[in-house]
């Protein structure tokens, strides 16, 4: 290994379980996954975190406590990898966090857009010693985008192929599609929940964080009446641009569509495995381009009974996971902010217009050195 020719890349999504860690050399025709690492995120700090995404929660004391509390986690996932890797701050170029996302609101209208991360990137770089990239969202959201998703542009880079339509479907706690035609174009947009509902719905009933391969919901069965109203949420139908968060997709919102209905807890959760997958399947299926295969990503590539409904969903087109691409779906979007830090280091852009709606492309992210 070259001095300094390592990047780090943290993630911590919307499903607020852990801060996944990777680290990874960029080589000209491909990516070297060095090591991963999951560090857990306590559940004090998970109620915090949640406590802030709700409008009726948070208090400038809260956010200051729980933004340092995060970069002290960001930096003990950092060092646990390094560690783990035998790595020391010298081989390291940069650590791109994406922070945990609190508050999600793009432009709309007249409306000012805003998309709020926090986990302090000083004490990153304080404790590891290296540089951290971090606020990837906000420049794109500053000229006039949706801040969001960012990850199409490293799907691009890594799985673009000039004998497939491909889509990456990346589903963590919301869904997202990377949309890679052959003739080397890309867009892309959020499709709606991913596991967000599925998680909180099975955490409520089970006590159990996740329904593990989709177990506990195959016990019941879908209802028609509850999906067609899930999928009549405003958001599902818009045109692209556009992205969203637990904002709109949240318990809450769940509860309210249940009003009126007697259903049993796995029926609902049944309901929300197809309601997660339809969202995705229609969301391919009315695309401009005929897809040929779908590559999926994220946590919901373990659920074997969303694996398989989004696949009954698409028919013919092949429903598989990106580990046939040689990236471990746990990891792809770690891997992305690693990239996105690269980008960042070298000058170059890190976001797409024609995904996040944003004037033009720029270079993203803000540099905090140790």
């Amino acid at each position: 290994m070259t001095s300094a020719n390592i990047y780090i890349g943290l993630m911590s999504g919307t499903s607020i379980d852990s801060v996944d860690a990777v680290a990874v050399i960029f080589h000209p025709d491909r990516l070297q996954l060095l090591g991963s690492h999951s560090h857990v995120i306590p559940e004090e700090l998970r109620r915090s975190i949640l406590m802030l995404s709700q409008a009726s929660g948070d208090t400038v004391q809260l956010y200051g406590e729980t933004d340092t509390a995060l970069g002290v986690l960001f930096a003990e996932a950092t060092l646990a990898i390094m560690s783990k890797l035998s790595l020391t701050a010298d081989m390291i170029m940069a650590v791109g966090s994406h922070g945990q996302t609190v508050r999600h609101r793009p432009p709309s209208g007249t409306a000012l857009g805003f998309s709020l991360q926090i986990g302090d990137a000083n004490i990153i770089a304080a404790r590891a010693g290296c540089p951290v990239v971090a606020d990837f969202r906000r420049k794109d959201i500053a000229l006039g985008g949706q801040g969001a998703p960012l990850v199409p542009a490293f799907h691009h880079e890594l799985f673009t192929s000039s004998k497939q339509n491909r889509v990456i479907a990346n589903i963590g706690g919301i869904a997202n599609i990377s949309i890679l035609p052959t003739n080397g174009d890309c867009s892309g947009f959020d499709t709606g929940p991913g596991n967000m509902l599925l998680d909180a719905w099975c955490h409520k009933n089970t006590g159990n964080a996740y329904d593990d391969n989709g177990n506990w919901g195959a016990r019941g069965c879908a209802d028609t009446f509850l999906l067609n109203r899930l999928k009549s949420h405003p958001f599902i139908n818009l045109h692209a641009p556009k992205s969203t968060g637990r904002e709109e997709f949240n318990l809450s919102w769940l509860e309210q569509q249940l009003t009126g209905l007697t259903l049993t807890a796995e029926d609902i959760q049944a309901t929300l495995v197809l309601f997660t997958a339809q969202t995705i399947a229609d969301a391919i299926r009315h695309l401009d381009a005929d897809i040929d295969e779908v590559y999926v990503c994220g946590g919901g590539a373990f659920n074997g009974q969303l694996m398989a409904k989004i696949q009954i969903c698409l028919g013919e087109i092949s429903v598989q996971s990106t580990a046939k691409l040689g990236l471990d779906p746990n990891w792809v979007e770690a891997c992305a902010f690693a990239w996105l830090a690269k980008q960042r280091i070298d000058r170059r852009c890190g976001n797409l217009a024609a995904v996040t709606g944003a004037s033009r492309r720029t270079v993203l992210g803000a540099v905090y050195l140790p």
